[in-house]
């Protein structure tokens, strides 16, 4: 491409109707083109080059040197495009497209340049002569700069995102590593930000994030690390801090956001944080350790109460139960596929005639040498590690199969509070209940009562597919919690199994006797059935069949056991009734 002067005056025919300048052209479209003769370094500009590089002499913008040295990140920028970009259009002209920053003066704002064009080598190859069109592209570059930032930050606070925390607080401990420093990895957390949310509604929430999130940031010194980790929780890295720091800090931030009221356009909210801590690398080595330390010490600052501060410290009981955990959790899994999940069953007996009316089924785990676990054993430690679902599960079909084994027998199940609401369980007893009709009116569901009070509607809805498929619903240890007997007659439960915690003690105390009478009687009135737990002795036996209890279970009638009821009563069974008998 040949230079253009555009102060050279070409002379136009009076009858000839005058082309389009690309001077203009270039001109209207904001851009410049140029030709770069690199033997001789002659940078000649065609169109408004003045108008696109104001304030900067023409003499700099006259050598491709000059030019470079207004380039920004890197002067080389020019030159490197050039020596790497590929002859993919021939032998005789490459193509490139670059984009940088020229600044006028060191205080001049940078204007943002796309330049792309072609060169044109020598006889050795290499590039003798440049040709290419540069055009500003500010707005453009704001766009990419703001893509980048969002994809960077946090959009609603402007602090890092969980990401970019993340890699910083990684660089942060390895730094530490590297020169034996400390530093401190603390995760703020938001307490009841759900009560807000509620409340308020979720924008005054967000305001309440922001708030939060200004005041921790006008406390970091220089070098410190904010970022947005959660709905709920900020994450910072306070670098060169010892435990002795973190403490002084967290009062500081804990204090910033409780004692000053958030104003809100709903009006001022109160708020207060807890912060977890731990100090890396003495306590954390990796990103990931601390970030799982500081939430475990978050948990138990929460726990202890809102607005706490706790740090992690190394806790070896805490380490060898979870070693356990992780041994139990395999012992109920690999049981569970090997089939060693089985059934104990304890009687239930009329109170008057101590005729079985029928009988609980009772988890137990057989081990590989040959030892049982009862259910105290199994059922917390599996609630515990989220395994509950596949023993109830597991349990269910058991009870199934043994209702349709022997149609004289009526067995109870208890379930554990999570089953209650899961979706697979109901897949598995309506398809059960299809494949064995009959059973399920033989079959009694045991829900503990604080299962019952949390979500009355949730659980009315429980018990009322149950009792379509002609299942009975027993409440279980009822007395420990608070459900009302109007919420019995509102769930339609059947039986009430009164918690055995005021049966065991009824001869000897006053207080539990007028307890235990009162909810019999309630029940009575309402036309609940109901059944005593750990009945110990006959005195209280008769007492409650004088107060009109149906039923009773415990050591007076039986411990569970392995043996199936209906296959008939073993050799210590029978020496046990007939001592019962004789006494």
């Amino acid at each position: 491409m040949s230079p253009v002067d555009p102060t050279a005056a070409q002379p136009i025919a009076p009858t000839e109707s005058r082309g389009p300048d690309p001077a203009e052209i270039l001109a209207a479209l904001g851009q410049a083109a140029f030709v770069w003769e690199l033997a001789t370094d002659a940078l000649v500009w065609t169109g408004p080059a003045a108008g696109l590089f104001q304030d900067i002499p023409a003499g700099t913008l006259a050598t491709g040197a000059g030019y470079a040295s207004l380039l920004e990140p890197s002067r080389a920028i020019r030159a490197d495009a050039l020596l790497n970009a590929s002859a993919a259009a021939g032998a005789h002209c490459v193509p490139y497209r670059i984009e940088y920053g020229v600044r006028a003066a060191t205080s001049a704002p940078i204007i943002w340049i796309e330049e792309s064009g072609r060169w044109h080598p020598g006889p050795d190859g290499r590039p003798a002569r440049v040709e290419g069109i540069v055009r500003v592209n500010n707005e453009r570059h704001a766009r990419d700069q703001q893509l980048l930032k969002l994809s960077q930050n946090d959009p609603l606070t402007g602090e890092l995102n969980r990401t970019n925390l993340v890699a910083a607080l990684a660089e942060a401990i390895e730094e530490a590593s590297r020169f034996r420093n400390s530093l401190c990895f603390m995760l703020i957390g938001i307490d009841h930000l759900s009560r807000i949310n509620d409340s308020f509604g979720f924008d005054v929430a967000d305001e309440v994030i922001y708030t939060l999130s200004q005041r921790i940031r006008a406390r970091l010194r220089a070098g410190d690390e904010l970022g947005r980790f959660s709905g709920n929780k900020f994450g910072v890295v306070l670098k060169a801090c010892t435990i002795d720091d973190a403490h002084v800090a967290a009062e500081r931030f804990l204090a910033a956001i409780r004692d000053e009221i958030v104003p809100t356009r709903s009006g001022p909210v109160s708020i207060t944080a807890s912060i977890g801590a731990v100090s890396s690398p003495r306590h954390a080595r990796t990103a990931e350790e601390a970030i799982n330390r500081a939430q475990e010490a978050l948990a138990a600052a929460k726990h202890r109460r809102c607005g706490a501060f706790s740090m992690w410290r190394p806790n070896v009981e805490r380490d060898a139960q979870r070693r356990v955990n992780i041994r139990v959790t395999d012992e109920i899994v690999t049981a569970l596929n090997e089939r060693r999940i089985v059934l104990a069953y304890e009687p239930v007996v009329d109170v008057a005639t101590r005729a079985p009316a029928f009988h609980e089924c009772l988890v137990r785990m057989r081990q590989n040498d040959g030892q049982v676990l009862l259910a105290p054993d199994i059922v917390p430690v599996a609630e515990r590690l989220g395994l509950i679902r596949l023993v109830d599960h597991r349990v269910l079909e058991l009870v199934v199969a043994e209702l349709a084994a022997a149609p004289q027998m009526t067995l109870s199940l208890n379930i554990s509070p999570d089953t209650t609401m899961d979706a697979d369980w109901w897949a598995g007893i309506e398809s059960l209940m299809l494949a064995h009709p009959g059973v399920a009116e033989r079959l009694i569901v045991e829900i503990t009562e604080t299962v019952a009070i949390q979500d009355i509607e949730e659980v009315r809805g429980f018990v009322t597919r149950l009792k379509k498929f002609g299942a009975k619903i027993a409440i279980d240890d009822f007395g420990a919690g608070y459900t009302s007997f109007r919420n019995l007659r509102n769930l339609g439960v059947d039986i009430v199994k009164i918690d055995g915690a005021f049966v065991q003690n009824i001869a000897r105390s006053a207080d539990d006797r007028a307890f235990v009478q009162t909810l019999i009687d309630l029940a009575r009135r309402l036309g609940i059935k109901t059944v005593a737990e750990w009945v110990q002795d006959d005195e209280s036996a008769l007492m409650l069949r004088d107060w009109g209890c149906d039923y009773i279970q415990g050591r007076l009638i039986g411990l569970a056991s392995q043996h199936r009821p209906w296959d008939g009563p073993t050799a210590a069974e029978t020496a046990a009734v007939r001592e019962r008998a004789a006494n």
